[in-house]
């Protein structure tokens, strides 16, 4: 019964990591909790802490604006607990085009913690000077929101 349930959880997972790549938050943040807690390294526009699913919602459409060609491609997945204590880890790595015509290379670990079918914390870790670069390339390009102060809550 527990490999069917790791078997579900990595299936939406994944759905979610292919959701991100289609600019399709909705359905992410519905299976938020409403104080889900995210962490994004780096001290620049997509950085930072948010304490709830607003927040984060604003974090995603965000996202989306400064980095409208990402695609995110999952390596691995685990999945380990119960369904009241559930840790997902997810190695991806993502790509996009910079509007210099550089490419964006990056990979990185989420660890997500569930409670419930519910997502209540997702740590994201890449390289976040990488990150802080490529947003220097869109302020350069004239995208201001780049260089905005993180969404915090």
């Amino acid at each position: 019964m527990l490999y069917l349930y790791h078997t579900i959880v990595k299936r939406i997972a994944l759905q979610n990591f292919l959701r991100v790549n289609r600019k399709d938050y909705a359905p992410i943040l519905k299976s938020c909790s409403p104080d889900v807690h995210h962490r994004f390294g780096g001290h620049h526009a997509l950085g930072g802490e948010r304490h709830d699913r607003e927040a984060l919602g604003r974090w995603f459409e965000r996202l989306g604006r400064l980095a409208p060609t990402l695609q995110l491609t999952v390596h691995d997945v685990w999945v380990k607990g119960f369904p009241w204590n559930t840790t997902v880890i997810m190695r991806w790595s993502a790509v996009q085009d910079l509007p210099d015509g550089s490419p964006y290379n990056n990979h990185g670990v989420h660890i997500i913690r569930m409670r419930w079918g519910k997502v209540f914390d997702i740590d994201a870790n890449e390289d976040s000077q990488l990150v802080a670069a490529s947003l220097q390339i869109w302020a350069a390009y004239g995208v201001n929101e780049a260089l905005a102060d993180p969404i915090l809550s």
